[in-house]
Formats: structure tokens, sequence, C-alpha cells
């Protein structure tokens, strides 16, 4: 077999300007990787950097270089783990490069079988939860106004970005807009510990389901302390960016909250489910502002999960890519016809 690929960068607007604790954003620069065989059969992957964990899309095409060769001199779309391993051997930091690649690999090995990549997992389509549809920081009207334009798109699982001096005005909105919805909350590392018990005591009166990162992921034992004192369920993301992770967070949270971009490849990306399975933990699956060049490949993923936040092409003016349909929260994957991860150009 032989393989050739290339890679190329693209700037998408994003529906409104999204923003948590950490600041705004309005654009999602991502960098997408097509790998072709002799056949003219083309997988495709993508990369969302975030600099929160030093990756940028100058540093993803300062690498992809070396990570495209190890693809070519295997030559083998099949040879998944073999790839995965080589590439983490020549580049062990940017997963959100190495992330792309496994992707576009996968894709076309799933394409070149002729079925979807849930399918040559051997996963079921008909177990998977809704991803959850997040609204960003914003003025209290806005984020009513936000909340109830999600409620009318069909979306019944909410999260809600907080880390301000108006977290209980936000969330008191929220609910009076949305009274039937499952509400998560993600504080992006902006809360002590003990704010995060006495916040997760408020909160647990609005109904809501679970606490995302409340305290920096510098700070472990703070986050042990808010785990045994938190009235509501702790899931750890910024704690939790490799397989290594996953053991530490044990005993610290309850939720592990993996990212395609953080695990470096499709592969790795099971093994930490599997990890925090043995682990007890639950999973969730979250996502960076992404197209469907990546989130498609989340969404064959979700048989295996407690929770998704997949919405990440959701929150895009427009994306170059089709994907499976996330449409109001449902991960349809049985009623998608296409091989490989089902992302298409559009």
């Amino acid at each position: 077999m032989t393989l050739s690929a290339t890679f190329e960068r693209v700037s998408v607007e994003l529906d409104q300007p999204f923003t948590i604790a950490r600041g705004t954003q309005t654009h999602a620069e991502n960098v997408i990787v097509r790998v072709t065989d002799e056949g003219g059969m083309t997988g495709v992957g993508g990369a969302a950097p975030a600099a929160h964990y030093g990756e940028t899309p100058d540093t993803v095409e300062a690498v992809l270089p070396d990570l495209l060769s190890v693809v070519e001199d295997i030559g083998d779309a099949h040879a998944l783990a073999e790839i995965e391993t080589r590439m983490r051997e020549t580049v062990r930091d940017n997963p959100a490069a190495r992330t792309a690649v496994s992707i576009a690999v996968h894709d076309l090995a799933a394409k070149r079988l002729g079925v979807p990549l849930y399918r040559m997992w051997g996963l079921d389509p008909d177990t998977t939860p809704e991803t959850s549809y997040t609204i960003g920081l914003d003025a209290t009207e806005r984020v009513r106004e936000k909340t109830a334009a999600a409620v009318d798109a069909g979306y019944s699982v909410l999260k809600i970005k907080l880390g301000t001096d108006r977290d209980r005005e936000l969330i008191e909105a929220v609910r009076e807009e949305a009274p039937d919805a499952t509400i998560r909350i993600d504080a992006n590392e902006a809360w002590t510990p003990k704010e995060t018990v006495a916040n997760s005591r408020w909160l647990a009166d609005y109904d809501v389901e679970f606490i995302e990162q409340p305290v920096p992921a510098e700070d472990p034992e703070g986050l042990r302390f808010a785990y045994e004192r938190s009235a509501l369920p702790i899931a750890a993301d910024e704690s939790c960016i490799t397989l290594s992770d996953v053991p530490t967070i044990a005993g610290r949270c309850d939720i592990a909250n993996l990212k395609l971009m953080k695990t470096g490849g499709l592969l790795e990306a099971r093994r930490m489910i599997a990890t925090a399975r043995a682990h007890g933990l639950e999973v969730m699956l979250g996502c960076m502002i992404e197209t469907n060049a990546s989130i498609a490949a989340g969404a064959q993923l979700a048989p295996l999960l407690d929770y998704a936040d997949l919405d990440g092409s959701l929150l895009l003016a427009g994306d170059p890519y089709d994907g499976p349909d996330l449409s109001g929260g449902p991960i349809r994957l049985a009623e998608q016809d296409r091989a490989g991860t089902g992302a298409v150009m559009q």
C-alpha cells in the first residue's frame, strides 16, 4: 500500500463570540489533514490546538511534516497501532497534531473496509448519550437569550460556563429559561476548593448535574478537597490530559473528561476510556471548537461514554465539513450511512 498526505490551515468564524473564564474566541483555527491511498481514497482528520496546553496552529503545522512522513513510511492505513506509536516517538508533544493524523488514518482504514468507524470498532450505535450544548459567559440577558435559543433548537442538556461574580444570577436565568433541561457547570479552573464546595451547595438547589474542573489543575489536593466535600459530582478536564493522569485523578473526581486534542490519537483515547473505567470513573468526551473533520471522529466513540460534550462544530457559523447529525443533542450514529468517521467536505 502507498499513502500520501497533505495538510492545510482553515479559519472558521464562530456563530457568536464564545467566552470562558480564560478569554473570548471569535474564530476557530483548525488544521486539516488528508491521507490518500494509491486508489485515491482519502481519510480526513482535524487538529484544533489549544494554547492553554502549549499548542498552536503554527506548532501543529511545524510538526506535521514529520508526522506525515511516518504515515508515508509505514504506508499502511490499517497499521493504526504502529502509526500512533511511531508518531509519539517522533513528536512527544503536540497531541492535537498527532490526533489529526490518527483521525485521518482511522477514517481511511474504515473507508477501505466500507464501514463506519464505530462498526470497525464493534460498537453499538444505539447506546450513545446526548451531547450537551455550551452556553458561554456573557451578560445575563444574553445568557438568557442563548439558553432560550438552545431550548428552542431542541437541546435538553446544557453546559454553562461560570467563573464570574454573577454565577448565581447566571444559573438562575438559565434555569428560568430551561426548567426541564439537564444543566452542567464548567468553571474552567476559576474557583478555589472552598468556593467550589460552597458553590456546589447552592448549585444543587438548581438541580445541576455536575461541576467540571472547578479548581486549577496545578492543585490536585484542592481537587481532592472539593471532590470529598462537594454536594455535586466533580469532573476533571484540565487535570486529565494524558493516560498517566487517569490514575492521579482517581479519588479526586467522579468523571474523567477526555478530549481527542489532549489524547494524541484515537487508540490512545480508547486506552484512556478503559483506564478510567478500571479506576471506577465515569467518562465524558469533550472537545475544543472544532470542525467535523475531528468532531465526527469523537462521535464514533460515543457508545463508550457516559456523557458527551461534542458541540464544537455546532458553535460554528459554518462548518466546511458535514458529519454525523448532532442537532438537538442526540448522536445519531445509527442513521449514518457513510464509511469512516462520516466527515465529508460540504
